[in-house]
Parts: structure tokens; sequence; C-alpha cells
């Protein structure tokens, strides 16, 4: 009677015996598993690194990107910000700008000032 012998992930030892179909059915379904098992882990790093390197950009970070820029030589108001950002392909509503812009102004990356009435910000 044929038998075989077999060494898990784990490092187990596993002996069938059986005929000669039987032994050949279960090796061929045990590679196949094994294979389909390192496919699957494969492509599960390769989504996982695909997903870190398309992190995210922050609203806060594309007005910081704009500063470094250069932008902000003159002063802009949040509408400028706005229309800066959305010629780059990021749509942000003012109303979502002022609490971000504000934050950078605390965080003293940018400085504002009122002028005609209306907050400006710049370098």
């Amino acid at each position: 009677m044929p038998k075989a012998t077999i060494r898990s992930k784990t490092g187990a030892l596993i002996t069938i015996q059986g005929s000669t179909a039987e032994v050949s059915g279960i090796l061929a379904t045990f590679e196949r598993s094994t294979t389909i098992g390192h496919a699957k882990q494969t492509a599960t790093k390769a989504r996982a690194a695909a997903k870190e390197d398309k992190k995210r950009i922050g609203a806060s970070d594309l007005v910081v990107d704009l500063k470094e820029e250069g932008f902000f030589e003159k002063p802009k108001g949040l509408g400028d910000i706005g229309k800066a950002l959305e010629e780059k392909g990021y749509l942000y509503p003012v109303t979502t700008l002022s609490g971000i812009v504000l934050s950078l102004v605390q965080k003293r990356v940018l400085r504002r000032k009122k002028l005609d009435g209306k907050w400006v910000y710049g370098k």
C-alpha cells in the first residue's frame, strides 16, 4: 500500500497511507492549499503595501504645501486658498478650510491679519 509523509508549515509530520489514487489525491489537495495560502499571503501583503503608499493627504498638509510653494507671499483669503487647492484637484468648502487654517495659525505655521474687515493669511 502506498505511503507518503508530508511536513506541514508548523513542522508536524503527517503520514498518509492508502491506495495510489487516494494518496496522490491528498497530496495534490495539500499542494494546492499550500500554494493558495501562499498566494493569499502575498496578495494581502501587496494590498497592505499599496494602502501604505496611498495614504491620504489631509487638508492641513495641502495648505502647508501651498506655503512651501510660496503661495502665501502675498496675503490670501480663504476663497483664494480654496481655489488653489481646487486647481490641484482637492475640493474643500470654505467652511472646512476656516477651521483647518485657524489651527495652522494657532500652531504658528501661518499668520493672519485683518485687511479691509476680512481675515487674510500669510507667512
